[in-house]
């Protein structure tokens, strides 16, 4: 980029790029065909708990094998975290955290905890999406362009807290590795992965350029799984450069009808990218441009790509906010397909 270019831009106006799904992110129809293990609506934040599979859906958290209500809150649960000592940390849309078993405290001033993770010590790891908005209100987060999210370092005990980073676009998974006394963040509106020291200071980009907007992420044997939640659509990245357009658009649209990310595909006819959403002989073409999507990432140690699981533009498994690796496979939640899905060893490795 040059002094010129912005001025340039005015007479020959603006690439606007996404990367491509390629190489480990080639598409297929691995999270379409999965293993159905539980039909829920919109299922969240899966965890284990003394050996068992545990899901949010709604106020409730349940278990994955007979769909058993464990906890109900007083507000939709937005994270999960289970410590080694089977402490639940559960945060609310209403704010603060609250902590189910040997410890029992409530943590107050996060009003947008998106995503927990205990490290052996005891000590909790809070993304707060954005110090602006709660949890529900991430679209309008990113249309506003925010950058108010953080990453805070939680003595559940004590209740003391420290501030790692701030001025984050709204960071939405949190994994520790404790191998090099950091975290790994997933910065959604960003489209990035990030390195925090347990002590704090600059964030270090570790993945970037992402083609769609990072969840969670967590450990597994030989790196990590990433969920990714909406895919990046070129029209989309049009209105973020577009202020006055995409000012307008909030104001007098209702914003499930935004030109913005979804979970799922919309039923309205008021829905954007209808003519986009090739169909022939009524068949909906996988490859046709889309706001919601379905996509869980395999990382090696380095952080970068090994394999993915995709459900396609024409798929109904979209909107993946949460992944766990769970005795051998992969186990994926898809808040907007509600359903949570196994994934077979057999498909490949993380």
């Amino acid at each position: 980029m040059t002094l010129f270019d912005p001025l340039l831009d005015v007479f020959r106006g603006k690439a606007v790029t996404i990367p491509p799904l390629d190489g480990a992110l080639k598409p297929n129809t691995i999270l379409e065909d999965a293993e159905v293990i539980a039909t829920v609506e919109a299922p969240d934040n899966l965890a284990e708990l003394d050996g068992h599979l545990i899901f949010t859906t709604g106020k409730e958290v349940r278990t994955v094998a007979d769909g058993k209500v464990i906890w109900t809150g007083p507000s939709e649960i937005t994270a999960l975290a289970v410590g080694r000592d089977n402490t639940l940390a559960i945060a609310l849309e209403s704010g603060g955290i609250r902590f189910i078993g040997r410890t029992a405290a409530v943590i107050q001033g996060f009003n947008c905890p998106v995503a927990l993770t205990f490290a052996s010590d005891g000590a909790l790891y809070v993304c707060n999406g954005s110090d602006a908005v709660a949890a529900s209100a991430w679209k309008s987060d990113l249309m506003s362009k925010s950058a108010r999210g953080s990453v805070w370092r939680v003595d559940p005990r004590s209740g003391e807290r420290q501030c790692l980073a701030a001025n984050l676009a709204f960071p939405y998974g949190i994994a520790v590795d404790e191998a090099n006394a950091r975290v790994l963040v997933s910065e959604s509106w960003r489209h990035r992965i990030l390195a925090i020291s347990f002590a704090g200071g600059e964030p270090q980009p570790l993945l970037m350029k992402l083609p769609g907007y990072p969840a969670r992420i967590v450990s597994a044997p030989d790196g990590y799984i990433m969920s990714l939640f909406a895919p990046r659509n070129r029209l989309i990245e049009f209105v973020l450069l577009e202020d006055d357009y995409r000012s307008d658009m909030m104001r007098e649209i209702e914003s499930q009808f935004w030109i913005a990310p979804s979970l799922s595909p919309s039923r309205s006819f008021l829905e954007p990218l209808q003519n986009g959403g090739v169909r022939t002989m009524g068949i909906h073409k996988p490859w046709s441009p889309t706001r919601s999507y379905g996509l869980v990432v395999g990382l090696d140690k380095a952080l970068q790509p090994t394999m993915s699981f995709h459900s396609r533009a024409n798929g109904l498994r979209h909107g993946i906010t949460s992944v766990l690796f769970h005795q051998g496979a992969v186990v994926a939640a898809a808040k907007g397909g509600n359903a949570i899905l196994r994934i077979a060893p057999s498909e490949g490795e993380v």
